[in-house]
């Protein structure tokens, strides 16, 4: 049913099987152990670019929580109202909620698939997906410290007598791993939980997630070991491990160009800004080929006009005066002889 999981789960560990058993032995409980353990480096350094997107995500989702805050106390009794304008705000910042996911989906199948295969590797069993026959027995016969990769502490006795292992031998290496892998989980979901902002965790379900991630998920591991074969105990261990020295890489790098664009930005403010203490410049007006101020920006000159009412006001004479002529000072409506205020008188006859 999920061969499409299971052929490349079992492929990848070949490979490396392939590798390690030419240094340590197509039977060594190392080349097993190694194998098994650089499967999960393989898939995790594939999901390296994904991993860094969600964390660029979280970190633009971050900046705008305050937005989305708005949106759910204006739209709290709207929820298809509010999910429509929470996708917009989303698309606006260019923030893909589910892209955040992918690394965390594709890790479960990953999962089930090597508990799978490493559960099909029985005695007598004969070929499992990429391992032929002879591949299934050199991983029976493998132990580590005694102890097989595929028994687990509650295995029942019988099955313990087919791989030839005894259950002290089991208990010695399932619960150091057991124990490392569940101090791993708590430190990675602290790193994480370190990360966020102050309103995040005032959010009252992400302060839930949080105590899952910080204790549920960590004991789950150390109980859980009980049943998990110690191959899968590997797996737990060697994935958390990567995990944290991923996110403290990635944590590092991220806000190393954050620091870059706050200086950058900054020197360009400082760039731009008047010098303390100086005044600001005024820009020259550039000037004619003479040297002259331009006509436009010369004072004109006024003349004052009667109105109808009796009061006089500014008039705009013209700026030049048309072949050397001096402007005329006639008053529209009156004869040459008279002027303002003077009354009109016969002229004496002869």
């Amino acid at each position: 049913m999920l061969n499409f999981i299971y052929y490349p789960v079992s492929f990848i560990l070949w490979c490396w099987h392939w590798v390690f058993g030419h240094v340590f032995g197509e039977s060594s409980g190392f080349a097993w152990a190694l194998s098994v353990i650089f499967l999960v480096f393989t898939l995790r350094a594939l999901l390296f670019k994904p991993f860094v997107g969600q964390v660029r995500s979280m970190r633009k989702m971050q900046e705008f929580a305050p937005e989305l805050q708005k949106i759910k106390k204006k739209y709290g009794n709207d929820r298809q109202r509010q999910a429509q304008e929470m996708q917009k705000l989303q698309s606006e910042h260019g923030v893909n909620p589910l892209g955040g996911c992918l690394p965390m989906l594709v890790q479960i199948p990953v999962f089930i698939g090597l508990f799978h295969v490493l559960r099909s590797f029985r005695p007598g069993w004969g070929e499992v997906y990429f391992f032929d026959a002879k591949g299934v027995e050199s991983f029976v016969n493998a132990k580590l410290f005694g102890a097989n990769l595929s028994t687990f502490i509650t295995m029942p006795a019988d099955q313990l007598a087919q791989f030839g292992t005894q259950r002290y031998a089991v208990v010695l290496v399932a619960v150091p791993l057991m124990i490392v892998a569940s101090i791993a989980t708590h430190f990675t979901a602290r790193h994480s939980v370190a990360r966020q902002t102050q309103a995040a965790t005032d959010n009252p379900q992400t302060a839930i997630m949080n105590k899952l991630t910080l204790y549920i998920f960590p004991l789950g591991v150390l109980v859980g070991g009980f049943f998990f074969p110690i191959a899968i105990l590997m797996y737990w261990l060697s994935n958390n491990a990567w995990t944290l020295g991923q996110q403290h890489f990635v944590y590092r790098r991220i806000d190393r160009e954050e620091e870059e664009k706050k200086v950058v930005a900054t020197t360009q403010r400082q760039a731009l800004a008047p010098k303390p203490g100086a005044k600001p410049q005024q820009k020259k007006r550039p000037a004619n080929s003479t040297g002259s101020v331009p006509a436009s920006d010369a004072p004109a000159e006024t003349t004052e006009s009667p109105v109808d009412d009796g009061t006089v006001t500014p008039k705009t004479a013209p700026k030049t005066a048309t072949n050397g002529a001096k402007p005329s000072t006639q008053v529209p409506g009156l004869s040459p002889d008279r002027s303002p205020g003077k009354k009109p008188g016969n002229k004496k006859r002869r």
